[in-house]
């Protein structure tokens, strides 16, 4: 006990051990003791002991440390005294090792004060380098550590989350691939915003921050474990902007998981997260009260909505999340705030470049943005208010670079707000009484203050970008300069200040005006040549050797040099194309002007404007290039140095290159649009042969119809004759039983016999007339049968013949277009010819006769196709020919039939009323012979056995068969 009295602060008899004797003491305690209380002193004293002797804590027992984590974890407090002090000996923050700092005497002249605390800090930071490396070697020892987590315990769970996010902080990219691989290993950190205790919560946020940076798998897979929901709640649940250090954790981890990724970006909007940030920016009209908080909160805020529409994302995701802030009344939330009083000068900045980047390139929001007025008697435009703080150079430098970039947004790709302003400018729509955009603009373009200036001229600029119409508009503005002299344009003007030798941002300024003013505009360069000071001013300051400042101006000069001979109409004589350049080739020389040209691209702050549109420049004296005038330089500069390099026979051949693929480009669209009309032509008939085939398919489902019910037809028939036939044999039976009844006297059985021969007579001319009425029937029956499907197909085929006509009218009528066709061919491939014979043969000369060549052949195929379709068009005309005259014999042949039937089924009920009466006859006969049979036996007469008459009866019908054969 006396070690452990000597480690707690005790007084031990004997010389007090070293720091590294003790701890390897400590060491083996803890690897060699079977007792848990024993283990847990030992661990405790080690905690104890690692923020003073952090190297040899770590170096000794970190190993230890680990073997408690994997065998004692059925109690908590060990659990805990080893994390932390695993923690204090991984940890690197500087409140953490303040203790471990070597402290300065007391006197001295204190040199280099801040040397010592630096070292210090860097030995510490590589310690825990060191010591984090260590404990990553295994990866299962994260492993473990995420399953410690999962204990709700607080002593184990806190210290937990804390030596976990000290490992990100030394070595995050491995261990968040250890994490990542790791089942259920992100979901197990996402418990922790769930922990009712905030403490916990609070460091989970701190851990999850470090765990999502620069890892976009597991900013997905935090995205989709529900992280936005709960932070939004944690948010609310905090005060929103009015919240704590807490707030401020929850912003920072949304903006690592929104930042440069697209997916958790479009889940965010797919999930109408983005509606539940508008209450963040409801300020009230007390704004007296702005914390350091506060202001920190609703930065971080404004910057997670300019994320969601930076110009850097893809433009779809950016346009849709703009219609929704619009939507859901965001981006009026934003200009109430924009138009308030009171609010801090860094909020209203970063809320002026996020209003920008919500109407950058959005149609819709950029009508309301000009539409918003400010809370001023009289009201004022936004627009108007926020460039009077621009040309203001009493306003904050990075405000006026907010206030600018808002203006550039608002311009972006809105021709409707560019001629708004540049009608501000007009005479017809000056208004005296009022402030307008365009007189704050020329205000600012010739004030004294060089940025205003330079801001004045690129807003302005920005103004014209793409927009010829407004580029000539402005050649209208006039300004009185002074009294009692003329108005100049404004053009002139601009030129005026660049003579008088002013700044060089002021005249960087005007000449990126100039620059994108005249580009691609014939009429303004027109009137930039009309003044005969302008070109020997700028050949004067290319062809002179000044200094490094002035190079950029040299350039400038060169550009929009090269810019008058490019888009020169060569109106003025002295001017044209070829007389500028051969100015340049005496006064300058070629090669010296490319060379100034290209000192624009060299400039160190020309790459930096180019990366982004926002203008975030250190100082103003650094403000120089506009992000999308180095578009513009970018896109001229390696035509302009072709064009000063080119001579006359060049240009002309070029020219003449340019007409002749004209008028091949004239030819082939002449047949493309010929093979057009003849696709549609062919399309048209095709479809046609399919719609007759399909009537064709129908006929012959009907004609299949109407055959299936003559079959019916005929098995009704063959009943009726098999009843017919059953109704005759009885018939027969009854005569037979009839004739063996005969005889009482001879008188009378004579007469009955005779009676009875009439009747079988009768009987047998009615069976004749029945069989050769048979003979009849069986007869018309294969002519009923093809005569029926005759009327079938016949009633149908009429359809097809009106459809033939039709379609060999049109076929006549195509015949004839493409004969006209053809002969406009044969013109065009003359006068094609003709052309090509008298043009200089070239490359492009050969590709457009190949296309030629390949649109003939496509059209040779449609004309076969054509004639393809004629044939079958023949085809059908002779089917129809054919079905015409098997029709009308089928029709003929059905009337007679019909006649027949009818006939036939008036005779058949004729005979069966006639049978029927010789029934009745023959059972009045029956009962007569009956009678008399019985009264021949009772007068002693012999009477016929039945064996007899049966034998009668035999012969009879047999020689009844032989007739009905015959």
């Amino acid at each position: 006990m006396n070690f452990f009295r000597g480690v707690m602060g005790g007084q031990a008899a004997g010389p007090q051990p070293s720091g590294a004797e003790t701890i390897q003491k400590l060491c083996d305690r803890v690897a060699s003791s079977t007792l848990l209380e024993d283990r847990r002193d030992a661990v405790r004293a080690l905690k104890s002991l690692s923020k003073k002797y952090r190297m040899e804590v770590g170096t000794q027992a970190m190993d230890h440390l680990i073997t408690i984590l994997q065998t004692d974890r059925s109690d908590s407090e060990i659990l805990g005294y080893a994390l932390d002090t695993l923690y204090n000996i991984i940890c690197n923050d500087e409140e953490e090792e303040q203790d471990a700092v070597t402290p300065l005497p007391a006197s001295g002249k204190h040199k280099n004060v801040s040397m010592p605390d630096e070292n210090a800090q860097k030995q510490a930071d590589d310690l825990g380098t060191q010591f984090t490396d260590k404990f990553i070697e295994d990866p299962e020892h994260i492993t473990l550590l995420l399953t410690l987590l999962e204990d709700f315990d607080f002593h184990v769970r806190w210290p937990g989350v804390k030596l976990l996010t000290s490992l990100l902080k030394n070595q995050g990219v491995q261990v968040q691939g250890i994490i990542l691989v790791s089942p259920m290993g992100v979901s197990r950190l996402m418990d922790l915003l769930a922990d009712s205790r905030e403490v916990i919560r609070n460091d989970g946020l701190l851990l999850l921050q470090q765990l999502t940076k620069g890892n976009a798998a597991i900013q997905k897979i935090v995205a989709f474990e529900n992280a936005f929901e709960r932070l939004l709640d944690i948010i609310s649940e905090e005060g929103s902007s009015d919240g704590g250090i807490v707030v401020e954790d929850c912003l920072l981890l949304l903006l690592n998981l929104l930042k440069n990724n697209s997916s958790n970006q479009n889940f965010f909007k797919e999930g109408s997260y983005i509606q539940r940030m508008k209450p963040w920016f409801e300020v009230g009209d007390d704004n007296s009260g702005w914390s350091a908080q506060k202001v920190t909160n609703l930065h971080l805020m404004l910057q997670l909505v300019r994320v969601m529409v930076s110009p850097v994302n893809s433009p779809g995701a950016t346009a849709s999340c703009q219609k929704s802030m619009y939507q859901c009344g965001l981006l009026q939330q934003l200009c109430t705030i924009l138009m308030a009083t009171g609010v801090p000068a860094d909020i209203l900045t970063e809320t002026i470049n996020t209003v920008s980047e919500v109407i950058r390139g959005s149609q819709v929001n950029q009508d309301y943005f000009a539409s918003v007025n400010a809370p001023s008697n009289p009201p004022r435009p936004a627009i108007v208010v926020l460039l009077m703080s621009m040309v203001n150079e009493r306003q904050p430098f990075v405000l006026r670079c907010a206030v600018l970039y808002c203006f550039q947004c608002f311009l972006y790709k809105n021709q409707k707000g560019q001629g708004e302003i540049v009608a501000t400018l007009l005479p017809s729509t000056i208004d005296a009484n009022s402030i307008s955009a365009g007189q704050l603009l020329c205000g600012g373009l010739f004030s004294a203050d060089s940025l205003s200036n330079w801001c004045a001229a690129v807003a302005l600029a920005h103004a014209l970008q793409d927009n010829l119409t407004q580029k000539e508009q402005l050649l209208r503005v006039q300004l009185a300069t002074s009294l009692g002299k003329p108005p100049v344009s404004l053009l002139q003007q601009c030129t005026n200040i660049l003579s008088q030798g002013s700044k060089v941002q002021t005249r960087v300024g005007l000449l990126m005006l100039l620059c994108t003013w005249i580009s691609n505009c014939p009429i303004a360069v027109t009137h930039f040549l009309h003044n005969q000071e302008n070109v020997p001013f700028l050949t004067a300051q290319i062809s002179e050797n000044l200094g490094e400042d002035e190079r950029l101006v040299q350039g400038l000069c060169a550009l929009l040099l090269g810019i008058c001979i490019l888009y020169n109409d060569n109106s003025l004589e002295n001017y044209t194309k070829e007389k500028l350049k051969q100015l340049i080739e005496k006064r300058i020389g070629k090669e010296n002007f490319v060379e100034k040209l290209g000192f624009i691209t060299k400039h160190e702050l020309y790459s930096r404007a180019a990366q982004k549109p926002q203008p975030v420049f250190p100082s103003p004296e650094q403000m120089l290039f506009d992000h999308e005038f180095t578009k513009l330089v970018k896109e001229l500069e390696g035509v302009i140095t072709k064009a000063v390099h080119k001579s006359s026979e060049e240009e002309k051949k070029e020219e003449e290159v340019k007409k002749t693929l004209e008028q091949h480009d004239n030819i082939v669209t002449q047949y493309k649009e010929l093979i057009r009309e003849q696709d549609a032509q062919i399309q048209e008939l095709k479809e046609q042969v399919a719609s007759m085939t399909a009537q064709h398919e129908q006929m012959q489902t009907t004609v299949g119809q109407q055959l299936s019910q003559i079959q019916q037809h005929k098995d009704q028939y063959n009943i009726l004759k098999l009843k017919l036939g059953k109704e005759n044999q009885s018939q027969s039976n009854n005569q037979a039983d009839s004739t063996q009844m005969n005889g009482l006297q001879t008188e009378e059985l004579s007469q009955l016999r005779e009676e009875v021969e009439e009747l079988r007579k009768q009987h047998a001319l009615l069976q004749s007339q029945l069989g050769d009425k048979d003979a009849l029937i069986r007869s018309l029956k294969s002519a009923s049968a093809q005569t029926t499907e005759g009327s079938a197909e016949g009633s149908d085929n009429t359809k097809r013949l009106q459809e033939l006509d039709e379609l060999r009218s049109q076929l006549q009528a195509q015949s004839e277009e493409i004969t006209q066709l053809k002969s406009e061919r044969q013109d065009l491939l003359r006068k094609a010819e003709d052309g090509e014979s008298d043009t200089v043969p070239s490359s492009d000369g050969s590709l457009d006769v190949a296309k030629m060549s390949e649109l003939e052949s496509r059209l040779a195929a449609q004309t076969s196709e054509t004639e393809r379709l004629k044939e079958e068009a023949k085809g059908l005309s002779e089917s129809r020919a054919e079905l015409e005259q098997q029709l009308a014999s089928a029709t003929s042949t059905v009337a007679i039939l019909q006649t027949e039937k009818t006939k036939l089924q008036t005779e058949v009920q004729e005979s069966k009323k006639e049978q029927d009466d010789l029934l009745m006859l023959l059972a009045d006969q029956d009962q007569k012979i009956h009678s008399l049979k019985l009264r021949l036996k009772g007068l002693g007469e012999t009477v016929e056995d039945d064996d007899d008459l049966d034998a009668r009866d035999q012969t009879d019908d047999d020689d009844e068969d032989e007739d009905d054969e015959d």
